[in-house]
């Protein structure tokens, strides 16, 4: 149990602050759905950024309808 403790805290601290952030082509596939597609692009490599300097960024959540 305790070697196991150790290998997963190993893991979690070696891969923890690799994040692994949308490319340009899947961002691309995306907002190819969008209405307006450049600003969809705009603002998704605008977050990309944000997060990959380490701040926080706020995600919506749409609550599910029947």
């Amino acid at each position: 149990m305790k070697l196991a403790f150790k290998i997963f805290i190993f893991v979690f601290l070696t891969f923890g602050d690799e994040s692994f952030s949308l490319t340009d082509y899947k961002i691309k596939n995306i907002c190819r759905k969008e209405k307006k597609e450049l600003i969809c692009i705009k603002n998704l490599k605008d977050k990309r950024s944000i997060l990959q300097k380490g701040d926080l960024i706020e995600i919506p959540v749409i609550p599910y309808k029947r």
